[in-house]
């Protein structure tokens, strides 16, 4: 690496060195370096080698959980993680394996990965017009393979691309920054920002995990570098090797058939009382399983991965603790892009339904959520493996109407506490009936005497009857017929496959 000096400048710093990352990352002893003479070398007159400067990326084959991976990582140690004239080719030979050979990738990513400094440019010379070389073998990843990224320091430039170029993300907390240019190229422009004078907290002032885990730049924020090591793992537990190959199922201790008497009270009775959808993810899936993605942003909808008797699923899920469940742009934005993880890797969807629309208002409108609420609802009608929902509460609107592709057959359950319609009564009452509430005695008995027929109306047994919802249940069933859709949705996958 960089040297006793420079490593140990790097553990002082609270982090952990290329080598000891690769090790902690893969399974024991797994690990084959390619390329591990590469770097730039230095010779006195005579042409005798007197000292190597390694590149500063390394890369090899590895298993994670007994299945092959390309794994890389900057060494911060050696130029900050730039590139020099060594390290081009073998970045974009690591890319390349993991597509023609239909491997995983993980990149643990710690500094710029570009073109170096400013320097650079009196040492070539001359200037030069931008590009990035191999930068068609990422696009073509992401195309091809589960792609992890793991920033795991200040990462510029290239090195802030290559991770958000990615299926999977993950920032450590303290450690990790990501911006398209540091607060000192930032300030040196005459840019309003004005950092702190600490440097550190500069940089997190710029691009901490405290701001790219809440814009949806990266999915997770985690507490330490073993933690983003292990949430990468249970990440691709989930994932096939590649475009192509079913994943997998796992054991399963959990019975299909477990029904959960706390489920009969989970949704309250007053409709705007609030309860834990996170709850209802954990007593309906196998324990345990339940691996959200992107908590802390687009939070009107929880995005997940967990299994169904041991079968891998994909899950959508409203929270009703944040914006009473209505999609805003953020969290369509989050659907959208889950939905599309889901259908590229052949994973069935699981919609668990509490959604009231689209958020409404000025901010809003400005936020543009019409826009990005169509493109999620668009990613789900696009989206070709099996999905079931469950309507546990309120389905009303365009959002509502994204629960699933209505043009196809509807595998749906729906709770007796269903609540549905094109907009909520409560709010358009007074409008439908203004003028007999009006022309009324007592327009405030009259209120509520429409409020009362109407509320036989929306019964969602009313719905059942004519066949606009396929079933209602007992939701202590929701489990049992999940494991049974499941059974299904993969027994139709494997044929395709």
């Amino acid at each position: 690496m960089g040297g006793p000096e420079k490593v140990g400048r790097q553990h002082s710093r609270g982090k952990m060195d290329a080598r000891a990352r690769l090790a902690a990352l893969v399974d024991p002893g797994s690990f084959r370096e390619i390329g591990k003479i590469a770097g730039r070398g230095s010779y006195d007159e005579d042409g005798e080698l007197t000292g190597v400067l390694p590149a500063p990326f390394l890369f090899g084959k590895a298993t994670i959980g007994g299945r092959p991976v390309v794994a890389t990582a900057d060494d911060f140690t050696i130029r900050g993680g730039a590139a020099d004239a060594g390290i081009s080719r073998k970045m974009v030979q690591a890319e390349k394996m993991a597509h023609e050979m239909k491997l995983p990738i993980i990149r643990m990513i710690d500094g710029t990965g570009g073109g170096g400094s400013v320097k650079t440019l009196e040492q070539i010379g001359a200037t030069y017009i931008p590009a990035v070389p191999g930068w068609g073998d990422v696009v073509e990843n992401l195309d091809t393979v589960p792609v992890v990224a793991l920033a795991l320091g200040p990462t510029a430039g290239l090195g802030a691309a290559r991770t958000v170029a990615s299926h999977y993300s993950i920032m450590v907390k303290g450690l990790s920054q990501i911006f398209a240019a540091g607060p000192a190229v930032v300030d040196g422009l005459g840019e309003s920002y004005k950092g702190s004078t600490d440097h550190q907290q500069a940089k997190e002032d710029l691009g901490g995990s405290g701001i790219h885990t809440r814009n949806g730049v990266v999915d997770d924020e985690v507490g330490s570098e073993a933690e983003a090591f292990a949430r990468a793992r249970h990440f691709l537990s989930f994932m096939p090797e590649h475009v192509g190959q079913l994943a997998r199922r796992a054991e399963c201790s959990d019975p299909a058939d477990r029904r959960e008497e706390a489920l009969l009270s989970l949704v309250p009775r007053e409709d705007k009382q609030v309860y834990s959808m996170r709850r209802a993810l954990d007593l309906v899936f196998d324990k345990g399983t339940v691996f959200e993605i992107g908590r802390m942003w687009g939070r009107a909808c929880i995005t997940a991965l967990a299994r169904l008797d041991g079968w891998p699923v994909a899950v959508l899920a409203s929270d009703p603790s944040y914006l009473g469940g209505s999609w805003d742009a953020k969290s369509s934005e989050k659907v959208e892009r889950f939905v599309k993880l889901a259908d590229q890797f052949r994973l069935p969807i699981v919609h668990m339904v509490d959604n009231p629309g689209f958020m409404i208002g000025r901010e809003a409108e400005m936020a543009g959520t019409i826009r990005y609420g169509v493109q999620a609802m668009n990613a789900v009608y696009k989206a070709t493996v099996p999905l079931a929902s469950i309507v546990m509460r309120r389905a009303y609107g365009i959002a509502g109407s994204a629960m699933s592709n209505a043009e196809r057959y509807q595998y749906r359950y729906c709770w007796p506490s269903g609540d549905w319609g094109s907009l909520p009564i409560a709010g358009g009452l007074e409008v439908a009936y203004k003028s007999e509430i009006e022309a009324a005695e007592d327009p405030a008995a009259e209120l509520e005497a429409i409020r009362e027929r109407l509320g036989k109306v929306t019964s969602p047994f009313r719905s059942a009857e004519r066949f606009n919802v396929e079933d209602i249940i007992d939701p202590r069933d929701t489990r049992p017929l999940l494991c049974e859709f499941a059974d299904l949705a993969w027994r139709r996958l494997a044929s395709d496959a």
